[in-house]
């Protein structure tokens, strides 16, 4: 059974860091694009970053510079550090996993709340 745990969520002041995790278990995950989404309730999806398979990475402009996507393979683990947290990235953040081939094949974790205030 494919399952993907997000971890990491808090609420933190404006300047400060956090790092999300995404579990993996179920997956080929050495196969897998990992991706990282954030949702305001009320508002759509919106993508934040990135890793694919063979370890390249991309960044919406909202985040670039400030958050790095990384993912362990011997862990079967997705990574989100984020520093220099605004109010704006304010959100639940949600993994993804998508098969580098089989396009299809695409697994989503339940989401983590990250909450940037003073």
């Amino acid at each position: 059974q494919e399952e993907l745990v997000e971890s990491g969520g808090a609420s933190v002041q404006p300047g400060g860091s956090l790092r999300l995790s995404c579990a993996t278990s179920g997956i080929t995950f050495n196969q897998y694009d990992m991706y990282w989404y954030r949702q305001v309730p009320g508002k759509q999806r919106n993508w934040v970053a990135t890793i694919r398979y063979n370890g390249n990475s991309d960044y919406a402009d909202l985040v670039k510079g400030r958050f790095t996507i990384s993912r362990d393979n011997a862990q079967s683990t997705a990574y989100l550090q984020m520093n220099s947290l605004k109010p704006e990235v304010t959100a639940d953040y949600y993994c993804t996993a998508k098969h580098n081939y089989y396009v299809w094949q695409e697994y989503w974790g339940q989401g983590t709340q990250v909450t940037v205030s003073s």
